[in-house]
């Protein structure tokens, strides 16, 4: 991973904590999350869409 050990990304950590903020990183991580979750149900709905399509133009 790039040549990054464990006591470098520990460092990168606290970085982040400190210009972030605790509280920033976990709204961030539930926005991420989120959107996360949304794309997912947006990719399954066409399918489910298509699906639904295919079984009414066999029933005809």
């Amino acid at each position: 991973m790039l040549g990054l050990g464990p006591t470098e990304l520990i460092i990168i950590l606290v970085i982040i904590v400190i210009v972030f903020g605790v509280g920033r990183i976990s709204k961030i991580g539930g926005e991420l999350g989120s959107g996360i979750k949304a794309f997912k149900e947006g990719l399954g709905g066409d399918e489910e869409e298509e699906a639904e399509a295919e079984a009414e133009a066999e029933e005809k």
